[in-house]
């Protein structure tokens, strides 16, 4: 899709930028939720914040599909493939704020991690993620092949470390009350960073990816 957008005008271009304010509202959302989960942070203080910000993009989501319908059918099927790339790009984005109120739920069920033996360690995983946000809004607007592969190799090692995360605790023997926020906490990790990398992939391809098995559907 970058390609396309490398031809000239469109009348797509504003979507992408729309699509990037979506994703600084995401981004908005999971520093929020994951303050409230790994520090004393008051989660009444950031829970309408957070909750209003995932209702902004979700109207924003809704709005830019309409107009991609109407787009193609005004202009018919020459723009089908950058059209079906972006309606799954901002469904990633949707989902990445969803994933972000995953969070949020998870530190209003109690599960705080804020006095984890590990918790620099979490904070530290946490900016590097929330910057990662800025990476891909970066590319989505300035591509390029070579920091894009460079991301998504990074993105795909976080992910696998994040999985290793989860199995660790699985197996762990401490108490359930212990491991179990921790492990579903990685889960909502390892799917934000997934989400970002189907991002990047969908802003660099004028068709769905088809290079995995795993569908552009998942979480």
């Amino acid at each position: 899709m970058l390609s396309f957008f490398r031809k000239g005008p469109t009348g797509l271009e504003h979507v992408m930028a729309k699509a990037v304010g979506m994703l600084g509202d995401a981004r908005h959302s999971f520093d929020l939720a994951t303050l409230a989960l790994l520090t004393e942070t008051a989660i009444d203080a950031v829970d309408r914040d957070i909750r209003a910000t995932d209702a902004r993009i979700n109207q924003t989501e809704f709005d830019l599909r309409t107009e991609l319908i109407v787009h193609v059918s005004v202009q018919g099927a020459m723009d089908i493939g950058s059209v079906l790339g972006l309606l799954l790009l901002i469904k990633k984005i949707e989902r990445i704020g969803d994933q972000a109120m995953n969070v949020l739920d998870l530190a209003e069920a109690g599960a705080t991690m804020g006095d984890a033996a590990e918790v620099e360690e979490l904070l530290t995983e946490r900016a590097t993620i929330s910057a990662l946000f800025g990476e891909v809004a970066d590319l989505m607007t300035d591509p390029d092949d070579a920091r894009l592969a460079a991301l998504t190799e990074r993105c795909s090692a976080l992910e696998a470390a994040h999985q290793a995360k989860i199995l660790e605790y699985i197996h762990s023997s401490e108490p359930g009350y212990v491991v179990v926020p921790r492990a579903v906490y990685y889960r909502y990790l390892k799917r934000i960073v997934a989400n970002l990398v189907g991002i990047l992939r969908e802003s660099s391809e004028p068709t769905p990816d088809r290079r995995t098995g795993s569908s552009d559907l998942d979480e």
